[in-house]
Formats: structure tokens, sequence, C-alpha cells
């Protein structure tokens, strides 16, 4: 008889629980047990894929999912996401005082309504917009909601311009980078517009270069997404030039193409560390940007933004007058109902840290992104990521000056550190695998992602680290001890494959849950072509 290939753990687990004996024994045990020690007896009488017959105690339901959540890695030690993971006592109690509140009941929570408005002009007040405009925006659930608004926004202006020329607007296209985030994909697919994307490689910086997104513009383009902040390697797009080459080009040929800039992350980091770069509204073919306030806005997850540089732009079919809660509304979201709490706290933040705080933050999260570079840098990697290279005017003034935090000594971007195994570690150790640093560095509770880069440098793996405000330099210290000496136990191939041992992770993406990639068509087949980005279809 073959042993079998697979054992379907539920099975097993379902087999034991149903024995007579064990099932006789839990029932004696149930009558017999205080309700303080029956978290077994509670747990072995829930469904855990149906909506049970009849509930538990509240403690005992609390208890259950306490217990299986700390499965979950350190939100701290997380440093594959963006994603902001602590705030001050005083800004949670905002959040409890108001969690139940509903943002877009704006005559129940006038309020919360009033925040909102005054977050957006502060917003607007950042990124430069026109004095003697009305600029326009609104909170969203986060970034993906916000490019999803920024790109309908440039559909329709884009379709409304072609009916009035008697021109054929039923094929629209959008260009940007191949390294873009899963949400500029999503919106291209979800809403019917070509993507076009500009392949980017090594001597671009892994980021989309202006000059060779122009061959792909032509009168069906909607416009240009460019991303301050480029998730695989930090590295900020050129919004400036490429403003100035779709000037020319209009000059040539007569096509006015508008730019939204994916600020996600870049957009709470580029004001306050690189006060003096053009890539907001001061650049005139810039038309709306989106920011995530969960990121380096330094709110809990779940609050985007997206602003237009003036009403013009936000097209008027996608705005809805509303009449039925209490009084005339105006919604141009996504979504409607959404939570006031984390409008609320964005709020705070901005009145708590003010400029100068977000400034420092901003600077100190550089500070620390350099430091793991240098150290990766200089040992068995190497990095991608720039923002440890003086520019040029650090080549000029950092050796005369003792302040070395100024970030404009430094290549721009933001505090994100990507890096591989240097050619020269690679070949001198074969045998290794850098994905397996990814593994072993989980087993210390460190949370470190190993991707492909982009299409276009997809052969290529990278390694990166997301330095934000929680990971203080005594953190970075200790991850950089490591990360060395993980490496350097992986050198010796007799040790590897039980150093290996120690990799297993859980992983419940892998359990019920998971989309079967049986259920999208095409998607089942063979990708032959490998990863080429974050966005790979299922």
């Amino acid at each position: 008889m073959s042993l079998s290939r697979h054992i379907n753990a539920e099975d097993v687990i379902q087999n034991c629980k149903e024995h007579p004996f064990r099932k006789h024994a839990q029932q004696e045990g149930r009558q017999t047990l205080h309700q303080s020690w029956s978290r077994d007896e509670d747990a072995a009488r829930v469904s855990k894929y149906t909506i049970p017959q009849e509930g538990i105690p509240s403690k005992a339901a609390y208890q259950l999912l306490h217990d299986e959540t700390a499965l979950d890695g350190n939100p701290l030690l997380n440093l594959a996401s963006f994603v902001h993971t602590w705030m001050p006592e005083e800004a949670d109690k905002l959040i409890m005082e108001n969690m139940n509140k509903n943002q877009v009941d704006l005559d129940e929570y006038p309020a919360a309504t009033i925040i909102h408005n005054r977050c957006i002009s502060m917003l607007a007040d950042l990124w430069k917009a026109p004095k003697d405009g009305k600029a326009i925006g609104t909170s969203t659930a986060g970034s993906s909601e916000a490019i999803m608004l920024g790109g309908l926004a440039m559909k329709k202006r884009w379709q409304e311009a072609r009916k009035a020329a008697g021109k054929d607007y039923f094929h629209p296209n959008i260009v940007f980078g191949s390294n873009a985030q899963v949400a500029l994909e999503k919106f291209a697919r979800y809403w019917d517009v070509e993507a076009r994307l500009v392949p980017v490689n090594a001597s671009t910086n892994y980021v989309m270069n202006p000059h060779d997104a122009l061959p792909f513009i032509d009168e069906n383009t909607i416009g240009v997404m460019v991303i301050l902040g480029s998730t695989y390697t930090g590295h900020f797009e050129n919004v400036g030039l490429m403003s100035d080459l779709l000037d020319e080009l209009q000059e040539k040929t007569g096509l006015d193409v508008p730019i939204h800039v994916d600020g996600a992350s870049g957009g709470f980091i580029a004001p306050f560390a690189y006060p003096d770069l053009k890539w907001a509204f001061d650049v005139k073919r810039v038309v709306s940007i989106n920011t995530s306030g969960h990121k380096f806005g330094l709110v809990y997850a779940g609050l985007g933004w997206i602003l237009w540089r003036d009403e013009s732009y936000l097209h008027k079919d996608l705005v809805f007058e509303l009449h039925y809660l209490g009084s005339v509304e105006y919604s141009f979201t996504l979504n409607f109902s959404k939570p006031a709490a984390p409008i609320i706290v964005q709020m705070f933040n901005f009145l708590n840290l003010g400029f100068e705080g977000y400034r420092r933050i901003a600077i100190k999260d550089l500070r620390n992104a350099r430091m793991l570079s240098r150290a990766l840098d200089a040992t068995y990697f190497t990095v991608l990521s720039n923002i440890h290279k003086p520019s040029e005017r650090g080549q000029r003034e950092l050796p005369q000056t003792e302040n070395t935090d100024e970030p404009e000594f430094y290549e721009r971007g933001l505090p994100v550190v990507s890096f591989r195994l240097s050619d020269k570690f690679q070949s001198e150790y074969p045998h290794v695998e850098q994905s397996w640093i990814q593994s072993m560095l989980r087993t210390k509770g460190w949370i470190v992602p190993n991707y492909n880069a982009p299409q276009g440098e997809a052969d290529t793996q990278i390694l990166r680290v997301v330095v934000r405000e929680t990971l203080s330099e005594d953190l970075i210290e200790r991850l950089i001890v490591d990360i060395l000496e993980i490496t350097e136990g992986l050198m010796d191939a007799t040790a590897t494959s039980m150093l290996l041992k120690a990799q297993t992770v859980h992983q419940p993406d892998k359990e019920h849950g998971r989309p079967d990639p049986g259920n999208f068509g095409d998607a089942a087949k063979e990708d032959s072509a490998g990863q080429s980005g974050f966005a790979r279809q299922c």
C-alpha cells in the first residue's frame, strides 16, 4: 500500500472529536467544569465555517478569538507593511468615543463633517492648491478607492471632450509604470480602461522614466499616473519632468493629457522632508492627488484622501445629490457609509504634530532607513533604494556641515530599504536562496517580504523593509544583527537544512478562504511568465 501524499488536517481533527468515547468524555466534562475553565467545551460546539445555531457566552467568544489572533504577526515587527500601527492614548480615546458615528450622516454629526472639511482644507494647503481656485476633495476607505475616483474623473472628462468633438470615446487608455501598485491596475481593469504599462529596469531605479512614457500616449490617453513613492523601492517618479514633457507634447500635437499623482505614501513624506520639491498642485498639469492617512499620515488602517485642484476637474457625473438623510447632501465616493473616527484622529495628528512634528518624524524615519541601508550595503547585500546616497547638494555640503540629518542632502524617496544578496555573495554561495532569509527572519518575529521586481526586471528578487515611525533606532540595530546572523548561518551548506527546519510559518491564506484559481477561467493555466509584480492575476 502506498503512503498518502496529503493528509487533510480538518478530517483528522473531526475524526478525533467524533470518537464515541471522546464524545462521552467531553459531555461529562461540560457538566462539571467551571465556566472560567470551559474554553474548549465552548469551542467544541461552535462551527468554524457556518453561523452556529446557538451562540456561546460573550466572554468565551472573546477568548476564542483573542487566542486565535495570537497566531498573527506582531504589527510592530511587520516591516512589509506601509500601514501605521500605533497612535497616542488620546487618539485611541477619541476613536472609542466616535467609533459609532457614520461620517455620511451630515445632519446628525455636524462636528464630524466640519472636521472632515477642515482636513481637506489643510491638505489642499499642504499640497499647494491654487489660492484663487476651489480645491475639492473627500476622505475614502484608502488610496485604492481614491485612485478609482481620480481615474474615473479623468475618464469622464476625456469622454466628454471626445463626444463634443464627435470622436470615438469607447477606447480610453491610461499610462503608468509597470512598478505600479495593484490599485492602479485594478482601476484600469474594473473600469474598462486599457492599462499601458511603461517598462522599468535597474537603470531607471525600477520606476517610470517620463521620457519612456511618451510613446505610450495618444489621443485616447485619459491621463498619466505618476507614483510619488514606489512600493518596490521607495523611489519618487519625476512629476515635474513628466509635466514638462506633456507640455511639449501638447505644443506639437494638441493633446492635453493630465496627471494624477499617486501619493499613497509620498503625499505625507514629500511635503515635510522635501518642501522644495515640485510634485503637487504647484505643477499645473497635476489635476488630482491621492494619499493614505493610514500610512505616513500616521492613522490606523481605513483612511485615504483624494483632492482635485479645482471643482472643474471633478466631473458632474460623479456627484450624486442625496435627499433621504434629513438634508440635501452631495456624494462622490464609491463607499457610502464610513466611520468618522479615522477622520477625527487624522485631525488629532494635524493638531498634535503640526508641520514640524510631521517633519521631525519623516526625518527620523529617513535617518533610520539610511542606517539600515549603509549596514546592508557594507556587508553581503546590494541596496536598490537610494535614500542613503548623497544628492548633488549633499556631495557639496555634507563635508562642511554637522547637520547630516537634512533629507535634501540625500536622494529623495520614501523611508524604504530594498535590497538583495550581492552578486559576489551569490557567486560564492550559490546554494543560498534569498527567500530563506525572509523565512528565517519570520522565526525571529520579523516580517520582511521577498518578492520579484516589476515587469522588466522580474528575475530580480528584492527584500524590503518599510521604516515606519514605530521602528526605532534600537530595533533597526537588532534587525541588522539578525539579518547578518541569518545570512552567515546560511553560508554553511551543511547547516542549511537544519536552519530551514525552523522556517515553518502559519499561512492562513493557504487554508480556508483562499480563492480557488480554478474558478477564474483561464487563470488556472500555467503562468509561464512568472510573477511580474504585486498585480499578477489569480
